[in-house]
């Protein structure tokens, strides 16, 4: 292998605020870019304003006997708070195949306004590397949390409802698992109790909220492949059971339809646009360390029957959106990237080596060696666990050193990888062309056979296992009682031959979020297990990871404000 460097450009003037670059973009109409660039033709677009719009799904439709293009995966090593860049690389790089003359697309998440106002304050990319419109993308955009919102609040108050007026199917409210959903942090709604005040408000129970990323219904947005999918995914939606313990679904509640109806428009897949102008289709939004952590199948499909090469990212590092793009997203979809482009800085490889964040600016080559072990396991897994050919991209910070650089290049030549710098930060498209040709070359020369991490047929504490031990490197799985309890109980009502979705802490290859590097012969402890059963997938909850995160003492909110003008300012 021959390490690659660039000779992209170095952006020597300071880099403006992220809303500042996106407020001076010129856009293309978005009717004229779908028609131009997609070959859409208006009458298939739903717009929203000039700037975004939803392809139709009479439109999406019409696809289904298209060849699909190529599909690269992006993912990361193990969060830090020095920050990686995932999504802002996932930009530069269809910004820079579509430079080289290549049909590309980029298909991301859409940011919850729960990270957004608590601890991102955006998530549309960054600098001369976003999608836009960036702060309609960051806060109500096409109204797709909305209507997941809704739809799983409406199941909420017909279950509720169903019990005020005679409970006619026997449900033991003890057992119910369905809570309620908000698209913000709020901790103070994590356990709450519903129905008090007496007989006109219903019957008292215990409750709680979940952020709306983490719902099952967000899930099954994501994954469903048709309205008929959709309708069925709720109809098997478990809200609970009855007193002698039989499983009631949404179908048995007779919510699926209108949920269906609420969700409709959602499912149609969002088309926007880079600053540079690469088509983007932004669709659905599930957390990857609380849910499954991949942009809709509707999207992706689409993006792929429209482009050659399509550019996604997975949430969080490669242990956990990656593991379940491909155990999840691919098993049920039998979607299969080309290529996996691993995303990795100095910064946060020193962080992992043992450097304080306050000095992560100083040169230290012996902290980055030692960080290395995050990301060679995560590359390592890559190759030898999920089957796919992978470069790395080392999204370089002013701060790098040449030494550092020159090191980190030479480490990932020696675990059989290439790696490229790239600077699409500051410089955009010219920024990551090196880095798209790399994928173009391993992609049409390094060609692999994608490979679930366990198969159908495991038990699923089988598969838990499989995924801490041949991921997470941990030495094994345990189960607190009532998880383990719990466990049985799914596989008994026969959903034993779903895959699981890890809810664990996206900071450490083990739930210990404090934990550096690539700790090794850790213990994954499952304190409790979720049924998605119209999602098609078990969580298990592990550490202390919440699916209603809190706030933190200073949240973004405090810097994100409005003028007089309309102009939104503090968002980034």
């Amino acid at each position: 292998m021959t390490t690659t460097t660039t000779s992209t450009p170095t952006h020597t003037q300071p880099v403006p605020p992220d809303i500042e670059i996106a407020e001076t973009a010129e856009l293309t109409p978005i009717v004229d870019l779908a028609r131009d660039t997609l070959g859409i033709d208006p009458a298939a677009l739903v717009p929203y304003g000039h700037t975004k719009a939803k392809i139709s799904l009479e439109y999406v439709r019409s696809l289904a006997d298209r060849p699909e293009g190529r599909l690269v995966l992006v993912t990361a090593i193990s969060p830090t708070p020095a920050g990686e860049g995932k999504t802002t690389t996932s930009v530069g790089l269809a910004d820079a195949l579509t430079s080289l003359g290549e049909k590309a697309v980029v298909a991301l998440r859409e940011p919850s306004m729960g990270p957004v106002f608590g601890i991102k304050g955006g998530a549309a990319g960054g600098g001369y590397a976003q999608v836009v419109p960036m702060t309609d993308i960051n806060l109500n955009f096409t109204g797709d949390f909305a209507a997941v919102a809704a739809a799983n609040n409406l199941l909420a108050a017909i279950l509720d409802n169903h019990v005020h007026h005679g409970n006619a199917l026997g449900i033991d409210t003890r057992t119910v698992t369905w809570k309620r959903v908000v698209d913000l942090n709020d901790r103070a709604l994590r356990d709450v109790v519903v129905g008090l005040g007496g007989v006109a408000n219903g019957v008292p129970r215990e409750d709680g909220f979940d952020i709306v990323v983490a719902s099952e219904v967000m899930a099954i947005l994501c994954l469903a492949t048709s309205i008929s999918d959709l309708k069925e995914r709720l109809g098997n939606v478990v809200v609970g059971y009855t007193r002698d313990k039989r499983p009631v679904t949404a179908r048995d509640l007779k919510a699926h339809g209108a949920m269906t109806v609420i969700l409709r428009d959602a499912l149609a897949p969002n088309l926007v646009q880079t600053l540079e102008h690469t088509p983007a289709m932004i669709h659905g939004g599930p957390f990857a360390n609380i849910a499954h952590g991949c942009n809709s199948v509707m999207a992706t499909r689409t993006a792929l029957r429209l482009a050659d090469y399509v550019v996604t990212e997975a949430g969080f590092g490669a242990d956990l959106g990656a593991e379940k793009f491909i155990d999840i997203k691919c098993r049920t979809s039998g979607l299969r990237p080309s290529a996996v482009v691993v995303v990795a800085t100095v910064r946060a490889l020193k962080y992992h080596g043992g450097t304080a964040v306050a000095d992560l600016k100083e040169e230290s080559v012996e902290a980055l060696t030692d960080g290395m072990a995050n990301l060679r396991r995560h590359l390592r897994n890559v190759r030898d666990v999920y089957g796919l050919p992978a470069v790395v991209a080392l999204n370089r910070f002013p701060t790098d050193t040449d030494a550092e650089v020159r090191a980190l290049l030479g480490l990932v030549e020696a675990e059989g990888f290439r790696a490229f710098e790239a600077t699409h930060y500051a410089d955009g498209s010219a920024g990551a062309r090196e880095l798209a040709r790399g994928v173009l070359d391993v992609i049409e020369n390094s060609p692999g056979e994608m490979q679930l991490v366990y198969p159908d047929d495991l038990s699923l504490a089988e598969k838990a296992e499989a995924v801490a031990t041949r991921v997470y490197g941990a030495a094994g799985v345990t189960f607190d009682a009532k998880a383990a309890k719990r466990l049985a109980a799914i596989e008994a009502e026969g959903f034993g031959h779903l895959p699981v979705c890890m809810a664990k802490t996206q900071s450490s290859f083990s739930t210990d979020p404090t934990l550096r590097g690539a700790p090794v012969d850790h213990t994954v402890h499952v304190r409790e297990v979720r049924l998605a059963a119209g999602a098609g997938f078990v969580v298990m909850v592990t550490g202390e990871i919440m699916t209603m995160p809190g706030l933190p003492k200073v949240p973004a909110s405090e810097h994100i404000d409005v003028d007089e003008d309309g102009r939104i300012i503090g968002l980034s």
